[in-house]
């Protein structure tokens, strides 16, 4: 193997294990825990959504902030992790509503700032090295985090781990991980002088894609913050209920998979509609099929659409912009974290308006496939500007 074969693959690695981190622990570990926090007695269903908004609130702000940085990008990803992992670490500590709050909020500026930095970072040299399977590959970090989270969300409730303890358990996963990572993320990354120094306007197809992709924020969130819940709603007794977070983990990895063996042969914009639509699809079903079969095709379909959504987002924007890579992620991981830290709110609203998430969930619904119809109607592609990635 080559010299630029390995270092791809420590670079792949290396992205993917953030990525499980920040995002599929870090993050995601708060939807197995929900119910766990509930039957604890530190949450209610409506408590649980401003929880979750919390963390969206903070993931916001990082977007925002990651998008306007032009310096120091090594120092806020390590910043970014080691911030993730110790308030997981602390979660546990506290049964105060507030202080939990808080922990929610600085882990999702963290995880912002993780997220957007080693991604762009993976993305160009990846690029750089010509090898955009690895690059792709990167993607699938969340969903074998969630994996993770979900297979530990099982063992935990086989053993009937208190709240507390699983946020240590989660908590030392991720610095574990984080550890092994430590030694292999840049000591220096940022946007090329020449990009710093422009101040190109932001196209109306970006513009357009950057709404369009909040609408898939706020789309899947509901089911993949309250999954754990519904799944427990379903099946109050036995271990059924935890079966269905690490499913949704491997779908969204599947998901990846999928675009990786096939982008080639089908059109970008095309496969972003199609993948927002049957997400809608499959989260209409938690609602509209009325049984363990109905939570089933929402977990996959939801799961499968979860970060190839994301991957083919990226992906589109390269092709009608011509921005910083690390600009333009910021740009639309702030549209799709508008969208996630509305979902919690309305899930809130519905509970407390209808005395359920069924309505929320309808409308989450409705939203990914009028996104979805969007793409294909609203954005006029022009010529791909990275069509090598499409290899």
């Amino acid at each position: 193997m080559s010299t630029s074969s390995t270092s791809s693959i420590k670079t792949m690695l290396t992205g993917l294990l953030t990525l499980v981190t920040v995002m599929g622990i870090g993050r995601f570990s708060l939807t197995p825990q929900i119910p766990v926090m509930m039957n604890d007695g530190y949450l209610t269903l409506s408590s649980a959504g401003i929880l979750a908004a919390m963390n969206y609130i903070g993931y916001l702000a990082g977007a925002i902030h990651v998008s306007r940085i032009k310096h120091s990008h090594a120092q806020y990803l390590k910043a970014g992790i080691m911030a993730t992992v110790l308030v997981t670490l602390l979660s546990g500590t506290t049964g105060s509503f507030a202080i939990q709050c808080l922990f929610r909020l600085i882990a999702g500026v963290g995880g912002a700032w993780a997220l957007i930095i080693v991604t762009s970072w993976t993305q160009m040299t990846l690029a750089g090295n010509n090898a955009p399977r690895l690059s792709a590959a990167v993607f699938t970090g969340p969903g074998v985090g969630i994996m993770l989270s979900g297979i530990l969300a099982w063992l935990m409730a086989t053993y009937h781990f208190h709240s507390s303890a699983s946020w240590y358990v989660y908590g030392a996963v991720a610095l574990i991980v984080s550890l092994l990572i430590s030694r292999n993320l840049p000591a220096e990354f940022g946007p090329a002088k020449s990009q710093v120094a422009r101040h190109e306007p932001i196209s109306a197809n970006l513009k357009k894609l950057v709404v369009i992709y909040a609408l898939a924020g706020f789309g899947y969130i509901l089911p993949a913050t309250f999954l754990s819940q519904m799944a427990h709603s379903a099946f109050p007794d036995g271990n059924q209920a935890a079966f269905f977070w690490p499913l949704f983990g491997l779908s969204a990895v599947a998901g990846v998979a999928l675009i990786i063996l096939f982008s080639a042969r089908y059109n970008t914009q095309v496969s972003l509609a199609t993948a927002m639509i049957l997400q809608g699809l499959g989260v209409a079903a938690a609602v509209v099929v009325h049984n363990a079969a109905g939570l089933l095709i929402s977990t996959i379909l939801t799961g499968l659409g979860f970060l190839s959504i994301m991957q083919l987002t990226m992906r589109f924007a390269r092709e009608i912009s011509s921005g910083s890579v690390a600009k333009t992620v910021g740009i639309l991981t702030s549209g799709y974290a508008t969208g996630q830290l509305v979902g919690p709110l309305v899930s809130s609203a519905s509970v407390a308006l209808f005395g359920s998430l069924n309505e929320a969930i309808v409308l989450a619904a409705l939203c990914l496939i009028a996104g979805g119809c969007s793409v294909l109607l609203l954005i006029r592609n022009p010529q791909p500007l990275a069509a090598q990635d499409q290899r």
